[in-house]
């Protein structure tokens, strides 16, 4: 039986969070825009194709909205959940690169090679150039398509790029973090480049300026400049709230009350982000758009921890299968919706707003067979049953094996040491090693790492590698049932097995010095020839060969001498 260990919390901590007192209405600091357009909208005859606004955040914690309980303010995104549909059985992926290309693909990752990590700035690895994505299947269907923030599916070729893949413009970072001032991404010591492009050029004249202001004028601009006569998709994938912790100092003094510092200033890039959102939402109505209009909220992956995040009351974090890397944050809002203002059981995936928005948009997906996605319009705007019976988190056959997984633990048709997950109705299986798997309450204390850890420990299951859930009764995975219901491990099993039959190999090729920003006028980049690609693709890397980021100070330094050479320019004008 597991034993349980309370270590440093109290209930009286949680039950102490409280809203700061500070004025939603009043105007962004992100844009000034004079009247809040959400007050008088009559909902309009769905009789054209929807204006489709999707938004994507970046490492944002499943406790981190106001509606699941949170410390943090976020009137905007409680205001427009609580106005149309909360997705309260909504499942994404456990790190970047997996959401944003199922999104993208409206498949698993083990249809498209993707299953092991996330894509590096120096591997010679995309999205696959087969795969026809969500803004192809847009622009079909007549839709202007554009792309505001973080790509992370692969750019050494410019046929990765997000306008040759669908996106009419693009404005945003092709890697997975950035500096939210500079620009500035680091790969390992003295890797570093600027990471900011406007279409397919870089984006120099634009440092300088925080990317979540940013991206959301990029927005309105977008907006002010198209008709809303005609059909239009913007996908933003805001930078926030993913590392590094920085927000203008005005939103940290909101939340100088945290006495933890990193909660702090994930806390102030939260609210940041939230009046970002308003602003977007103000200008679909300013321009004529929003009564016509679907806005998809969701984040990424789950919170991470040692940053800020938190997944409370959920079981894990980021990058792990365990609830908390996995279940999202998401809702829908838009006056096309029929039962508005409730909240949905249904089980929805990332994968499933390909077919979803697709059909909305009055496309054609008969060209494209073999989506894990469905359309789950019907469960979100009338209440109806999802089609979506399962999921299949991940298969990920590179991941380090479980020490104490095998295939006699397995019944002898499945290896228990590969890292896998799936969901099938209301039971979720873990097999190998599912990542870290404590339950951690939000951050509210000061000391780091002591008292900062208000973590409630499973202190037995260490050699483990099967677990069971019944997630619909146990949410938080406390009880693990495996030992009680080998029938419906068994089950669960078999289904891995199938779904291990259709994958196709790992797309996981080894880093390529030519990638370096030095070569390509210090920035990030494409920077593989025709004749490199099939020497380089569908080689994967050996698992020991991978060397640990390092902190990397020469990004400081350029940051610097850039600042100063900006500061110099100035005083000349």
């Amino acid at each position: 039986m597991a034993v349980y260990a309370l270590t440093g919390f109290s209930l009286v901590s949680l039950l102490s969070f409280g809203y700061l007192s500070w004025d939603w209405m009043k105007p962004s600091l992100v844009a000034d825009v004079a009247t809040d357009p959400m007050e008088k909208s009559l909902p309009p005859a769905f009789a054209r194709p929807p204006h489709i606004i999707f938004i994507l955040t970046d490492d944002q914690g499943y406790h981190d909205v106001g509606y699941h309980g949170s410390d943090i303010q976020t009137p905007t995104l409680d205001r427009l959940a609580a106005e149309g549909v909360k997705l309260e059985n909504y499942y994404i992926q456990p790190i970047c690169t997996p959401s944003r290309s199922q999104l993208i693909t409206g498949r698993y990752q083990i249809h498209t090679g993707l299953q092991h990590s996330i894509i590096r700035p120096r591997q010679p690895n995309c999205l696959p150039l087969d795969q026809v994505t969500l803004p192809q299947k847009l622009q079909e269907a007549g839709y202007s398509t554009h792309m505001v923030g973080k790509w992370h599916l692969g750019f050494y070729k410019k046929e990765c790029l997000p306008t040759r893949r669908g996106f009419d413009t693009f404005l945003g970072s092709l890697t997975g973090n950035v500096d939210y001032y500079t620009y500035d991404n680091c790969d390992g010591p003295g890797v570093c480049g600027y990471d900011l492009h406007e279409g397919e050029d870089v984006a120099w004249d634009q440092s300088g300026k925080y990317s979540t202001f940013l991206y959301a004028q990029r927005v309105s601009k977008i907006l002010a400049s198209h008709s809303p006569k005609e059909p239009i998709f913007i996908y933003v994938a805001f930078q926030a709230v993913h590392t590094p912790l920085q927000s203008p100092k005005e939103y940290i003094y909101r939340y100088r009350s945290m006495g933890n510092v990193a909660r702090r200033k994930y806390a102030a890039m939260v609210t940041c982000m939230d009046e970002a959102v308003k602003n977007i939402t103000w200008a679909l109505k300013k321009y004529g758009y929003y009564d016509n209009s679907v806005i998809v909220f969701s984040t990424d992956n789950g919170g991470q921890t040692f940053s800020g995040g938190s997944n409370w009351p959920l079981r894990g974090r980021k990058g792990t299968y365990w609830e908390g890397g996995v279940r999202g944050i998401g809702f829908v809002h838009s006056p096309l919706i029929k039962h508005k203002r409730r909240t949905s059981w249904a089980l929805v995936h990332i994968t499933d707003w390909y077919p979803t928005l697709v059909s909305l948009a009055r496309g054609n997906l008969s060209n494209v067979p073999g989506l894990d996605g469905y359309n789950v319009w019907p469960a979100i705007s009338e209440g109806k049953e999802s089609p979506r019976t399962e999921i299949l988190h991940n298969i990920d056959p590179l991941y380090n094996h479980a020490k104490y997984g095998s295939l006699q633990d397995g019944f002898g048709i499945w290896n228990t040491a590969v890292q896998a997950s799936i969901r099938v109705g209301e039971w979720k299986l873990l097999t190998g090693d599912p990542g870290y798997s404590d339950w951690i309450p939000p951050q509210t204390l000061t000391n780091f790492p002591g008292s900062w850890w208000n973590l409630e420990r499973l202190t037995d299951g260490l050699r483990k590698s099967v677990w069971l859930f019944n997630i619909t009764a146990d949410p938080y995975e406390r009880y693990d049932l495996s030992d009680q219901r080998p029938d419906v491990v068994r089950t669960l099993l078999m289904r891995l097995v199938h779904y291990n039959q259709t994958a196709i190999p790992v797309r996981y090729p080894a880093e390529n010095p030519r990638a370096h920003p030095d070569f390509n006028g210090g920035a990030w980049g494409p920077w593989a020839s025709e004749d490199d690609v099939e020497e380089w693709e569908g080689i994967r890397e050996p698992l020991k060969s991978r060397n640990k980021k390092k902190k990397c100070k020469i990004c400081k330094l350029r940051s610097f001498f850039r600042k100063l050479n900006t500061r110099l320019m100035s005083n000349r004008i």
